[in-house]
């Protein structure tokens, strides 16, 4: 069955890097998988979006992902500018790296909601807020779309020449999931 994944967070965070993980993760788990950012006149700091699709068939579709089953926000301060629900199945996922509990994040969705302060966990493990690989964990641990496996070998694959950041990352990512496990 297709998956639809919609990732927001703002120039600079990685969130195309983020589809681009999930999407090597799926094929990893021997899936089908697409990833593609939405290009504009983005920059530092400007609200971006980049799009996952994962599916046991072959994909087909070649647009940009308008009712997303997953959402993920690497950056709560986006809600107050960017309708992040939008179009999000009422049955989906949409997790947020935030400190504040989701009943006062104001969204309006029937779709269940998680938070989870990723920003935190990355300063403890990388010394920087940087979440976007991170929040995967989270992903993996409450959608079952990819496996932990999968994903710490897509962590590794994209940051190859960097080993000592890939270590990090896969730490994170893993702390991540093992938490998310417990919600």
């Amino acid at each position: 069955m297709l998956k639809e994944i919609r990732i927001h967070g703002r120039g600079g965070q990685g969130v195309v890097t983020t589809s681009e993980i999930l999407a090597i993760a799926a094929y990893t788990d021997s899936k089908q998988s697409q990833a593609f950012p939405a290009f504009g006149v983005e920059r530092s700091g400007a609200p971006v979006q980049a799009f996952t699709r994962i599916s046991d068939e072959k994909i087909t579709i070649r647009q940009q992902v308008y009712e997303p089953d997953y959402v993920i926000v690497l950056d709560s301060s986006l809600l107050s500018t960017v309708d992040v629900a939008k179009g999000l199945k009422d049955d989906g996922l949409l997790i947020i790296n935030s400190d504040k509990p989701a009943s006062v994040l104001g969204l309006q969705t029937k779709a269940r909601v998680v938070e989870i302060d990723v920003s935190k966990k990355a300063i403890e493990v990388l010394g920087k807020p940087l979440v976007n690989v991170a929040v995967l964990g989270a992903f993996a641990a409450f959608t079952k779309e990819i496996s932990l496996d999968s994903l710490l070998k897509a962590i590794g694959q994209e940051f190859e020449s960097k080993k000592e950041i890939a270590e990090k990352n896969k730490k994170l990512a893993e702390m991540v999931y093992n938490e998310s496990l417990k919600k």
